[in-house]
C-alpha cells in the first residue's frame, strides 16, 4: 500500500480552501544535517512538507496559491536541478521536469530562482501563510521577500497584508487520519510487533542491550523501514530512565527489558513499548507491579471513545496505578486525596499517551477552549502508562527497587470503539511467558 499524487493532491487542495482567496503558502523540506566531517545523516523530508508534496528531495519549497476563489489554485515546486555529474555521488533528482511530470506540479523552478521568482507570487496576495518561527534562516529570507514586495507595492502592485502561521491549519489536518494513513500505520505496527516478538524470543541473560536493540533493527530493515526514534533497550534499572538510549549494558537474569521501540513505514510512524524478563520468568515482585500497570493499560484503552477528553484515558490510569500501589504498600493513605497531591508521580511521571502519525509525537492541539478536546473518528493516540521505582529508593521495600515497566499501544478511535494497531505483539505475562519458553533462546526451553 502506498499513498498515491491523487491523495496529495487532495491534501493540497482542503489547505487551499482553508486559505481563502488571494492567498499564498510558503514551505521548504528538511535541510541536510551533517553527522560529522563528510558524512550526513540520512536525509528525512520534512513532515508537513511531505504530507501536502510527496516529495522527499532535499532543498526544496513547495508554494501554493490562490486567486478569486479557493478553488482556484496553483501549485508550485522549487527543486534541484538533473546534475547528472552530482546523480553519479548521490543519487537520482527528479528535476524540473520530475517535479511536474511525477509529483503533479502546475510550475517548477530551479531552487537557485527562488528569491527571484518568488516576488512575483507575493505581490497579487493578500495574506501569506508559512511556518512562523519554524526556521530562523527561512523567517529572514521571507522577512526580505516581503520588504521586496513591499517597495513594489509603492509602484502600484499588491503585497501580503497579512502574514498567518501555517501550522494551524495543517496541524490539524494531519490530526486526522485518512483510511489511507491507518493502512500505513497498520503496517508499520505490525512490523514493529514483528520486531518485539523477535526480541522476546531472541533475548538471553549476559546479551547486551545493543545485540537486543539489532534484534529489532533485522526486522526493520528486512521490511524497509528505519527506527521511528532511538530505540530505547534498558535492562534492570534502566528501565527506569525514561529516554535511555545508550543501550550498551548486560541483561541481568533475573531482571526486567523494557524495550521502546519502532518503526517507520513510508513517512508513517508506530510506537510501542513491552517489558519482560531476560530469563523468560517473572518474580513475584515483578508480576505484581506488571499486573498494575497491565490492567491500567487495558482500561486506558477502553476510554478511548467517541465522547470522551483527550485526558480521560489518563485518568483512568492514573486511579487504577494509584489504587495498586496502595494495595502494594507503596503509597499509604486515601485514594483521591494522593491521586489529588499527585504522591504517584515518584512512580509514575509522564502522560499515558500521545498523537501518532508521520511524527511519533505527532501534531496536533490536545485542547480546545482551554479544555481537553473531544476524540474525533480517525484520531491515533498512544497509550503507556508505566510504574518506575528507582533503585535508590528507599521509602520502599528492597524486592520493588530498580523494577521499570511500560506498556505501550497504538489506539485508533473509531464509531465502534478503540481499534489497536498493535495487537500482534503479547503482553500478558502468561502469553509472554509461553512465547519465550518456545525460544530455543530461552533457557527454560
Amino acid at each position: 500500500m502506498t499513498l498515491t499524487q491523487i491523495d496529495f493532491q487532495q491534501r493540497r487542495t482542503e489547505l487551499a480552501e482553508k486559505m481563502g482567496p488571494h492567498s499564498i503558502m510558503l514551505i521548504a523540506t528538511s535541510p541536510v544535517v551533517y553527522r560529522n566531517r563528510d558524512a550526513d545523516y540520512k536525509f528525512r523530508a520534512d513532515s508537513h512538507f511531505y504530507y501536502l508534496t510527496g516529495f522527499a528531495e532535499p532543498e526544496a519549497v513547495a508554494v501554493i496559491e490562490t486567486f478569486e476563489s479557493a478553488d482556484e489554485y496553483s501549485y508550485s515546486l522549487f527543486c534541484r536541478e538533473r546534475d547528472p555529474e552530482m546523480e553519479i555521488w548521490n543519487g537520482y533528482r527528479a528535476g524540473i521536469d520530475g517535479a511536474i511530470e511525477d509529483y503533479d506540479a502546475d510550475e517548477a523552478y530551479a531552487i537557485d530562482l527562488l528569491d527571484e521568482e518568488i516576488i512575483e507570487k507575493l505581490q497579487h496576495k493578500q495574506k501569506l501563510y508559512y511556518r512562523i518561527g519554524h526556521d530562523a534562516a527561512f523567517d529572514t529570507r521571507v522577512n526580505t521577500w516581503l520588504k521586496t514586495a513591499e517597495n513594489a507595492q509603492r509602484k502600484g502592485a499588491v503585497s501580503p497584508s497579512q502574514v498567518l502561521q501555517l501550522e494551524r491549519i495543517l496541524d490539524e489536518m494531519r490530526v486526522i487520519k485518512s483510511e489511507q494513513e491507518l493502512e500505513l500505520m497498520q503496517i508499520a505496527a505490525n512490523i514493529s510487533a514483528e520486531a518485539h516478538t523477535r526480541a522476546m524470543q531472541k533475548v538471553r541473560p549476559n546479551m547486551m542491550e545493543y545485540a537486543l536493540e539489532a534484534e529489532l533493527n533485522y526486522i526493520f530493515g528486512q521490511n524497509g523501514c528505519v527506527p521511528a526514534y532511538n530505540s530505547i533497550v534498558g535492562g534492570g534499572e534502566n528501565a527506569c530512565i525514561l529516554h535511555y538510549v545508550e543501550n550498551n549494558q548486560p541483561l541481568n537474569s533475573g531482571d526486567l527489558v523494557l524495550i521502546d521501540a519502532a518503526c517507520e513505514y513510508q513517512h508513517y510512524a508506530s510506537d510501542i513499548t513491552r517489558t519482560f524478563p531476560v530469563n523468560g520468568k517473572f518474580s513475584e515482585a515483578q508480576k505484581a507491579l506488571y499486573n498494575v500497570v497491565l490492567k491500567a493499560q487495558y482500561a486506558a484503552i477502553d476510554a478511548v471513545q467517541l465522547g470522551n477528553r483527550y485526558n480521560e484515558p489518563h485518568k483512568v490510569a492514573v486511579k487504577i496505578l494509584t489504587q495498586g500501589l496502595l494495595d502494594l504498600g507503596l503509597l499509604k493513605g486515601e485514594l483521591d486525596a494522593l491521586i489529588a497531591a499527585e504522591a504517584y508521580h515518584p512512580f509514575y511521571m509522564h502522560g499515558t499517551g500521545h498523537w501518532l502519525g508521520m511524527d511519533v509525537h505527532d501534531v496536533g492541539a490536545y485542547k480546545m477552549d482551554a479544555e481537553s478536546r473531544l476524540f474525533e473518528e480517525g484520531m491515533v493516540i498512544t497509550i503507556e502508562p508505566g510504574l518506575y521505582i528507582s533503585a535508590q529508593d528507599e521509602s520502599v521495600d528492597e524486592k520493588w527497587r530498580g523494577i521499570g515497566i511500560r506498556i505501550e499501544d497504538d489506539v485508533v478511535v473509531t464509531k465502534n470503539g478503540p481499534r489497536v494497531l498493535t495487537a500482534n505483539v503479547v503482553k500478558t505475562i502468561e502469553d509472554i511467558e509461553a512465547l519465550m519458553a518456545q525460544s530455543a533462546h530461552s533457557p527454560n526451553a
